[in-house]
């Protein structure tokens, strides 16, 4: 039975849905597989389910609601074309509806923001100068830029905030699903605090320069921005957009912590199971999962497809991957909070330099 029949993996992979969605649209009774098997409980799809599987996708990537779904699935077997063409009319209609609601709410918020100060476009009346020691600034700027964003709907995420306030200077990056922050301490600054958004070509520049072990000389003059070593200099415009208040955004309840072995932890994501099939759009670029649980013991597991529990938590893995090679040392803390809540990927000597990764929501 089982060569003429797809498991449920291999429907996942050809039939556009993730094998926890066919699991939920089996037990909420929508899409109920051909066969399954009374001693392993797997599932077993015929080879005519491939096309409602697909329509099913379709459906679900449009936003139907699960009532409609299943009154699809039944019209479309039936051949009940009418049905099927006014329940599709149906949601068309409403999505417009929300559509249209959505752009007077956005219209009025616009409004809103017109009347709002902005401060970091305002122009700049003072000239700020500081010291900041090459090695510091080339590391914080390593620990960062993995999370800049490229999205040109958000001009304002397509840079590095340096932030000076006192004698430290804050660099952080964001693309909206991840969030970079770092530091380093500052000498010669004495004036209020200051922040701009380094484009990333120019904050790429600056990071070149930094090979030696002495002071860099970093200056903001209006919109201009600079940065000296030795006899060597940098220089361009800084982005004319707020970045996003990232303090606001950094205070997380906290979370269980557990201890991992880099190097350790990133063969067990290299060569561990990922929930294939299942992946999820961010910026429309599908993404592979890794599922994450700590242990009452701290520590931190690799979950096979099927082994869910409600604590777990899944993450986009190239994002991970990429923050504990940013993390830079050789033992990292992961620190996991709810399903919902950003994972933070911390070092355990400097509580100011750390990454934070919006999970992904599972099917139920």
């Amino acid at each position: 039975m089982e060569n003429d029949m797809r498991s449920i993996g291999e429907m996942a992979r050809v039939g556009g849905l993730g094998v926890s969605a066919l699991r939920f649209y089996d037990r909420a009774g929508v899409l109920v597989p051909a066969w399954v098997d009374p001693v392993s409980g797997y599932r077993w799809y015929g080879p005519g389910q491939l096309e409602e599987v697909r329509l099913l996708a379709r459906l679900r990537r449009a936003g139907m609601p699960l009532a409609d779904i299943r009154l699809v699935l039944a019209g479309w077997a039936g051949a009940d074309g009418d049905l099927v063409r006014g329940l599709l009319q149906a949601h068309l209609r409403r999505l417009e509806r929300g559509l249209a609601d959505a752009r007077s709410e956005f219209s009025a918020l616009r409004a809103l923001l017109d009347h709002r100060e902005h401060p970091m476009t305002a122009p700049r009346t003072t000239v700020t100068r500081l010291s900041v020691p090459a090695p510091e600034l080339a590391a914080a700027l390593d620990a960062v830029r993995f999370a800049a964003g490229t999205d040109t709907e958000l001009p304002m995420l397509g840079g590095i905030l340096f932030d000076v306030e006192g004698e430290e200077l804050h660099l952080v990056a964001t693309d909206r699903y991840r969030m970079a922050v770092a530091r380093a301490r500052t000498t010669g600054h004495a004036g209020s605090g200051t922040q701009v958004v380094v484009p990333l070509p120019l904050a790429d520049a600056m990071r070149a320069l930094l090979t030696g072990e002495g002071a860099a000389r970093f200056t903001v003059d209006g919109d201009r921005v600079t940065l000296e070593t030795d006899d060597r200099q940098t220089s361009g415009r800084s982005l004319g957009h707020e970045f996003p208040d990232y303090r606001r955004l950094i205070q997380l309840p906290a979370g269980r912590r557990a201890h991992v072995d880099t190097a350790a932890f990133r063969e067990a994501l290299e060569t561990g199971p990922i929930r294939a099939g299942e992946t999820r759009e961010q910026d429309g670029e599908p993404v592979d999962l890794s599922v994450l649980r700590v242990t009452e013991q701290g520590a931190v597991l690799v979950c096979d497809d099927g082994d869910d529990d409600r604590n777990d938590v899944a993450v986009n893995r190239d994002f991970l991957l990429h923050a504990l090679t940013a993390g830079a040392r050789d033992g990292l803390i992961l620190e996991v909070g709810a399903p919902t809540a950003p994972l933070a990927i911390r070092r355990p000597d400097d509580e100011g330099a750390f990454s934070l990764l919006m999970p992904v929501r599972l099917e139920d």
